[in-house]
């Protein structure tokens, strides 16, 4: 877990939709920006993950942005915001781990053949016999 709010820069505006005058006169909504390039942060090979799997959150100036207007105070909404920032990020640099694939042992498939040759005779002993 990976904490790089010193390289975050803020912009606030107004929040948009209905909420009458503390939304008309005071600028609750924050907007986190991350240059994902230029990070002092991070590997470089860290950075390439980060820009591959969040490519489509990344802008042509290869800026991470985020909005947030979800508290009607500011400073809560910077809050929410690093903290999304920081996830997203932290995420996007997790590793799975490779699927090893493996067999079925021999009692499993034997048990499954055995399972579908009582369903198989069930079905068999329905069947009209003249």
């Amino acid at each position: 877990m990976k904490n790089f709010t010193k390289e975050l820069t803020y912009k606030t505006s107004r929040s948009s939709g209905a909420g009458g005058q503390n939304v008309n006169k005071v600028e609750t909504s924050v907007t986190v920006m991350w240059n994902v390039a230029e990070s002092q942060f991070f590997t470089a090979e860290e950075i390439e993950m980060i820009s591959v799997k969040l490519k489509n959150r990344i802008n042509l100036e290869g800026i991470l942005q985020l909005t947030v207007s979800e508290s009607r105070t500011q400073l809560q909404n910077k809050k929410i915001a690093t903290d999304k920032i920081i996830e997203t990020v932290n995420k996007s640099l997790f590793k799975p781990k490779p699927r090893k694939p493996t067999k079925p042992s021999k009692r499993q498939v034997e048990k499954r053949i055995q399972a579908k040759k009582q369903i198989s005779e069930k079905k068999e002993n329905r069947r009209f016999k003249l």
